[in-house]
């Protein structure tokens, strides 16, 4: 089943499986933006939960279900960063109890974030960006061969991977390699 076709059932076991898709990627992106496994427990908590009460507002022209769910967890982290604390409102109205992590988790959290990199994030690009991204930095290919076979002009292929690059760098952080 699609993750698209998982949001539109909107069943528990639909959002499960969806869940279970990206649960291990989110923790480890907001533990590489966070350097906190508490934090990062408690964020990505909170984005499912969030996600979990919103995903009827998903809306499939507007980007990819992963899209949407990193778009929950960048306003949760900048939500963090403001308060210094992790909102935990649409946990408590889905009952769900706050997750003690114990050394175990910690590691498994750390180790999480460690795995985090570009190409984790490439496919959840708007096409254009990704199809440009690849023919540029992958292939190898120039500017102005990229444009031709898109049927664009050269500036314009050039702002593509611009804005393709600077979605990965806010997607990876700023520890970004």
């Amino acid at each position: 089943m699609t993750e698209e076709e998982l949001l539109a059932r909107h069943d528990a076991d639909s959002f499960a499986e969806f869940y279970r898709r990206h649960v291990r990627r989110l923790a480890g992106w907001l533990m590489r933006m966070t350097g906190d496994a508490e934090v990062a427990a408690d964020l990505t908590a909170e984005t499912f939960a969030a996600a979990l009460v919103g995903r009827r507002r998903y809306d499939p022209e507007r980007g990819a279900p992963a899209t949407w769910l990193y778009g929950i967890a960048v306003h949760k982290l900048h939500d963090w960063r403001r308060r210094g604390t992790a909102e935990d409102r649409a946990r408590r109205r889905l009952r769900m109890e706050r997750i003690e992590l114990d050394r175990g988790d910690v590691v498994e959290f750390e180790r999480l974030g460690s795995e985090v990199s570009v190409v984790d994030f490439l496919e959840e690009l708007p096409r254009e960006q990704r199809d440009a991204l690849r023919a540029r930095l992958l292939e190898g290919r120039d500017y102005a061969d990229i444009a031709d076979a898109a049927g664009v002009s050269e500036a314009a292929m050039r702002k593509r991977v611009s804005r393709g690059v600077a979605l990965l760098r806010g997607r990876l952080g700023r520890n970004a390699s």
